[in-house]
């Protein structure tokens, strides 16, 4: 049957091709090694599971309020006094399913058909899908690695219209793992203040920062939303809870769309999240230290396997590299690439055109896996190229 334009002309989410080729070649019997995905390899801590247990024996099963648990919203509204230095009423936060229907939530509350939503070029995959499920036009601007990812600000001014209502950001970044710096966010911030248009910040691997600190956009401008979540810090995925933080008039339209399409968040999620931030510190740190030493491993590995890192990543569990050396026998094809090297190496790793045309010719490896499986996978891939 025939379908809208807009939704005829969502793309597939090429990570996900990528690890549903590879679950079928485990199902045949075939040992991959995952570094494709980015999930948390750890479970919840024990007391987010220990939540979700008193929940279920207590019957904590039924509908909540729209916004989310009062309770909830002030743990946060806590976690980002003791942060950020950010005092955020807890009427500011809005508990969603999952930071991704946050973004949809955000989106459909700024946006109308034909406006433009700036995104840099690479970006996360979804974004561009999500503005274009909405009638709108994202508009990408490009990012430079020699220049650290760095959003430059005359290139934003450049394209800037009468229709430019949001610009889209992410720090830490899907797929770079590159933090923009507070004079970089401050740019923006002072831009968007002067031009009119919102931000929108993706805040979503908060957290999971090393050598460095993270600066959330809230702490430069009020003219903001920031979308989060507790999939990736807390080890969640699964639970689907996330949140938006919004200036305060656009609260009541927030909860009319919850109202209206989800009702409100998983009630066990919600107090498995007031266990995360309140109880989960120390588990929390230990997982931020193991990925870590992770990362630390998997650069220095990257960098004998003969990839260039001019910038190394400073958050998320992401590395991205130049692997345009190797996607010339495809045709310039990272996708290519990344299904040859799943094919003959059995290592899923996730192929750059899935972030946007810049994204081409380069290779996203997650370390988002034990430090077995890594050494076991750029192992498999020393011998891919070795052949090659």
């Amino acid at each position: 049957m025939p379908v809208p334009k807009h939704i005829s002309k969502l793309t597939s989410f090429i990570v996900m091709d990528i690890l549903e080729t590879a679950q079928t070649m485990e199902q045949q019997g075939t040992s991959v090694i995952h570094l494709e995905i980015g999930e948390p390899d750890f479970p919840p801590s024990p007391e987010v599971k220990q939540a979700i247990l008193r929940g279920v024996n207590q019957d904590f099963t039924h509908y909540t309020h729209s916004q989310g648990m009062l309770p909830l919203r002030e743990a946060l509204s806590e976690y980002y006094l003791k942060k950020y230095k950010l005092n955020i009423h807890p009427d500011q936060f809005f508990i969603t399913q999952g930071t991704s229907p946050a973004l949809l939530m955000t989106l459909n509350l700024l946006l109308n058909p034909g406006d433009e939503v700036i995104i840099t070029d690479p970006c996360y995959a979804c974004y561009p899908n999500f503005i274009q499920a909405l009638n709108a036009k994202p508009i990408r601007i490009p990012i430079f690695e020699q220049s650290g990812y760095k959003i430059e600000i005359e290139l934003v001014k450049k394209h800037l219209t009468s229709r430019t209502k949001v610009m889209l950001i992410n720090s830490p970044a899907n797929p770079t793992g590159i933090l923009l710096s507070s004079s970089n966010l401050k740019q923006l911030a002072d831009l968007a203040e002067e031009k009119n248009f919102f931000i929108i910040s993706d805040e979503i691997y908060h957290g999971l920062v090393y050598d460095t600190k993270e600066h959330s956009i809230l702490e430069f401008t009020n003219n903001a939303f920031v979308l989060n979540g507790f999939s990736k810090l807390f080890a969640m995925t699964g639970l689907r809870l996330g949140y938006i933080i919004a200036p305060r008039p656009f609260i009541p339209f927030l909860r009319k769309m919850a109202q209206n399409f989800f009702i409100c968040a998983n009630s066990l999620a919600q107090l498995a999240g007031i266990a995360a931030l309140t109880s989960s510190e120390e588990y929390v740190q230990n997982m931020v230290k193991t990925f870590s030493k992770r990362r630390k491993f998997i650069l220095k590995e990257l960098k004998k396997l003969g990839f260039n890192l001019p910038v190394e990543p400073q958050g998320a569990f992401y590395v991205f590299v130049n692997a345009s050396h190797l996607t010339k026998k495809f045709a310039g094809s990272s996708l290519k690439l990344a299904q040859d090297i799943l094919k003959k190496a059995h290592v899923g790793i996730t192929p750059g055109i899935d972030f946007g045309p810049r994204g081409e010719g380069y290779l996203r490896f997650s370390y988002a896996n034990s430090l077995d499986n890594l050494k076991q996978g750029l192992k498999r891939l020393q011998h891919y190229l070795n052949s090659f």
